[in-house]
């Protein structure tokens, strides 16, 4: 009986590392929460310059010209405020993964970080450019939609390199960016959403099942 716990426990301790070895373990679920804390930030000085005034071109001078076409001043406005939001998401997420990598000893820059990064990165820059074509070509309302969807395709698809539970918080990211599609009006509701609410549950919820 003795040698055979003991086998289990062998094999137990070799799926852990074959599990290590294969997965960006370091990844900080804290950042999750300060990453959805940045998009409701930047949602809500999206609302308070414009609230919902750049769906309805008959109704906003501030977004739309006489002619129907979007304002340059708004679009400047909307990258900065993509890209503040993007520069807390990140700069918090490389804070306490850091801190977590420390702590546990491990390296916070491997060949598994490397695949988790390339994987995520594909599908999100994709969608970050097609979005910009949308707003090139005077479709804004969708922009919300489609950044939610390949945000979520970008969690799915890196979920094989980290926690599994990111995947679930992609597939609920590609419902709500599939939701928003269908919706309009409410695109930017879906979008805070989708990367301040859903972040913040998410964060607190690994948090409490792996880290506290």
């Amino acid at each position: 009986m003795n040698n055979q716990n003991e086998h289990l426990e062998n094999l137990a301790e070799m799926r852990s590392l074959m599990e290590k070895s294969s997965r960006f373990v370091s990844l900080s679920v804290l950042s999750g929460v300060f990453a959805g804390l940045a998009g409701l930030i930047g949602a809500g000085a999206l609302f308070w310059f414009y609230g919902t005034q750049y769906y309805y071109p008959d109704h906003s001078n501030a977004v739309y010209t006489g002619s129907g076409e979007i304002r340059d001043s708004f679009i400047q406005f909307l990258f900065l405020d993509a890209v503040g939001i993007l520069v807390m998401a990140i700069g918090f997420g490389v804070f306490f993964t850091m801190r977590k990598a420390k702590r546990q000893g491990s390296k916070i820059w491997d060949a598994t970080s490397k695949r988790l990064l390339i994987n995520l990165l594909i599908p999100l820059l994709t969608g970050g450019v097609f979005g910009l074509v949308l707003i090139k070509q005077g479709q804004i309302q969708l922009v919300a939609a489609t950044t939610l969807i390949f945000y979520g395709l970008a969690l799915v698809n890196a979920s094989k390199y980290t926690l599994h539970d990111i995947r679930y918080l992609g597939i609920c990211e590609i419902i709500l960016g599939l939701l928003s599609a269908f919706y309009i009006g409410y695109g930017l509701v879906f979008w805070a959403i989708g990367f301040g609410l859903l972040h913040v549950i998410y964060g607190i919820v690994m948090y409490l099942k792996y880290e506290k």
